[in-house]
């Protein structure tokens, strides 16, 4: 029996070692779309509760990070959205990270670029989910995931010339 199925059947040694399988990459996904720690915090956490509730829910099993990485983002969204609220003057803290993908310079670079086209990236090449995954998720077209990503590959050129000539 698969992590998964033993998942299903709530075992909770088995959850908690397929969430354990998942947790950087939700790091990843989180950060990226909150820039905030204490906000991915709170975004993961929530998408660990809801999967833990409905991993049921899940037909196929090779389609399980995709689907959690759904609840990740529409978790991020409603953060996001509550956020607008409110107004930020604090700095967001050094991120670090122990496979160093948050250093200083990747950190700058995804922070300049757009964050529809900076998400995309994010789950594009970072995760490597496939444009028809990730417009899944998003709840977007195909053909908008792939123009984002073209648009995103033209601002980050844009910022790594810049950058040189600084």
């Amino acid at each position: 029996m698969t992590l998964i199925e033993q998942a299903k059947n709530k075992d909770p040694d088995a959850f908690d070692k397929l969430m354990r399988t998942q947790l950087q990459k939700m790091y990843r996904i989180a950060i990226s779309m909150l820039q905030n720690e204490e906000d991915a915090a709170d975004a993961i956490q929530e998408t660990v509760l809801k999967c833990w509730l409905k991993i049921g829910q899940v037909r196929n099993d090779k389609y399980f990070e995709t689907w959690l990485t759904r609840i990740l983002i529409n978790q991020c969204n409603d953060i996001l959205r509550n956020r607008k609220k409110l107004i930020y003057v604090e700095d967001i803290p050094e991120i670090v990270h122990e496979d160093n993908y948050f250093t200083n310079e990747w950190k700058k670079v995804l922070n300049g670029l757009n964050e529809k086209y900076r998400v995309v990236m994010e789950l594009y090449y970072v995760d490597g989910f496939s444009t028809k995954e990730i417009a899944g998720m998003l709840h977007i077209n195909d053909v908008t995931v792939r123009s984002r990503m073209t648009r995103g590959r033209k601002q980050l050129e844009q910022i790594l010339n810049e950058s040189r000539v600084n």
